[in-house]
């Protein structure tokens, strides 16, 4: 039986608030244990929530740049389950009336478009963090975490695949990050993914019995854990067996995902409207203001850099993949005016030495200054690419300028062509067996005779040049 993957994700953005969603308390990243939680998140007798005002900002901004409804009135609901770092017994969240509803995101997977749609967005506080490690047959609570501000953003479920459904969590983490709401930081917790897998026959309109993969936190693990539960579910019903609704979790260690608990509904958790928080009510000149706000979106980008610069598809996703590497993109192609020579240089060895090293493109050795100042002596053949290469090598070591390492290592290309025809006259007659091959119609013989000019040249001959002069000569 063939079968058809159904995958939606529902993903926690934790919002860049200096405080938390109801209270003043910090959300700095580190600290010690239960040093930043108040009265509030320890849920004291008597205490009351006050929303942070910036945390709707930030919902809003979302909800414009994904194309949704923004709900001009929107309401918090109590979320009741029973777990040690919820000390309410609750969780303040959203439910009938979230702050964002639809939208869609388009995502590129390999050189396919798809676009996915959206369910919601609602605004919610974190809870806090059990821990385990630290204690012989016991845990810690570390209330830190408890009341940051997270918007949950649910997926329709559109995605087929792994690799859509990563595309998607990419796509999401780019724009969160680009509008300035969430820092992206995986490691830390600040964006974390929750995948609903299930399999049904191709051609079934029913949906199969989903499970959820909770808390996932790196795209890799993402991509290795959907695929395992796809593989799980299917040899579990092709061997005769019935999917149950679960919740579970993947261990890297393992590459396996395994049951956490039985799978709730919305009404296990009896959600009911929060009576110690007013509905949310947002003027259209609050939406307005926003919008005017709102720099350009990846999507509008990317089109952009193909219409002015004629990029490809792929190479202006890549470059708007996160704001600073379209920032250095838009930098370099100013100071040089050669977009298609920059995007290469960026997509390839730029990227590669950045991956290489670990490194962030902000924290680049090269600036789009010197970059473009490397451009711009290609452009006016100065540089050989070979040559460019060993420059960029050098300034990657060195905070030199360009022309400054091109100047003390002596390498200038060649392109006089009184020079030139010199070298071809000698490698011409140094080597008669290729000079007889070519002219007996075997092409690799010019590209041989070639490749000894250039070595006579120590690289440094224009090969442009040098293969313009031995058709010249030897016609």
């Amino acid at each position: 039986m063939k079968w058809e993957v159904v995958i939606g994700l529902e993903v926690h953005v934790q919002l860049n608030t200096a405080s938390k969603i109801f209270s003043g308390s910090s959300t700095a990243f580190g600290a010690e244990p239960n040093t930043q939680a108040s009265a509030v998140e320890l849920a004291f007798p008597g205490v009351l929530p006050v929303l942070n005002k910036a945390v709707v900002e930030k919902a809003i901004r979302l909800g414009l740049a994904l194309g949704s409804k923004i709900n001009q009135k929107n309401v918090f609901a109590r979320k009741n389950y029973f777990y040690p770092d919820l000390p309410k017994g609750y969780q303040i969240s959203q439910m009938d009336l979230p702050i964002v509803e639809g939208g869609s995101l388009t995502i590129l997977v390999g050189d396919t478009e798809k676009t996915v749609h959206l369910t919601r967005a609602h605004m919610e506080e974190d809870a806090g963090k059990s821990l385990h490690e630290d204690f012989q047959g016991m845990s810690g609570i570390d209330l830190n975490r408890a009341g940051t501000p997270l918007l949950e953003v649910v997926s329709e479920p559109d995605m087929r695949s792994a690799e859509e459904a990563v595309a998607y969590a990419r796509a999401l983490h780019t724009l969160v990050t680009w509008l300035d709401i969430c820092d992206g930081n995986m490691q830390e917790g600040s964006f974390r993914v929750d995948a609903n897998v299930s399999v049904r026959p191709v051609g079934q309109a029913e949906y199969g019995t989903r499970r959820e993969i909770k808390n996932l936190n790196s795209f890799r693990f993402l991509e290795q854990a959907i695929k395992y539960e796809i593989q799980w579910q299917i040899d579990m019903l092709e061997d005769g067996g019935r999917i149950e609704q679960a919740t579970v979790l993947f261990d890297p260690d393992s590459g396996e995902t395994r049951m956490m608990r039985s799978k709730e509904d919305a009404h296990d958790y009896r959600y009911f409207p929060d009576p110690d928080l007013l509905p949310v009510r947002i003027a259209d000149a609050q939406i307005a203001a926003i919008r005017t706000e709102m720099p350009e979106l990846p999507g509008a980008m990317k089109q952009r850099f193909i219409d002015t610069f004629g990029l490809s598809n792929y190479d202006a996703a890549l470059l708007t993949s996160n704001r600073a590497t379209a920032t250095y993109f838009e930098s370099s192609t100013q100071l040089c005016g050669e977009g298609k020579l920059v995007a290469n240089w960026i997509n390839g060895d730029t990227s590669a030495r950045l991956n290489r090293d670990g490194l962030e493109i902000q924290h680049c050795p090269i600036s789009s200054e010197r970059l473009a100042g490397l451009i711009a002596r290609i452009v006016d053949n100065t540089l050989s690419n070979k040559l460019a290469k060993q420059v960029f090598d050098a300034m990657w070591e060195s905070p030199l300028s360009a022309d400054a390492i091109i100047e003390r290592d002596g390498l200038k290309q060649v392109s006089d062509t009184g020079t030139i025809e010199k070298m071809v006259e000698e490698v011409i007659a140094a080597n008669p067996k290729a000079v007889e091959e070519f002219k007996a119609g075997k092409e690799k013989a010019l590209n041989a005779l070639a490749g000894q000019v250039m070595k006579a040249s120590k690289g440094k001959a224009n090969p442009t040049q040098v293969q313009d002069v031995l058709r010249q000569k030897l016609s």
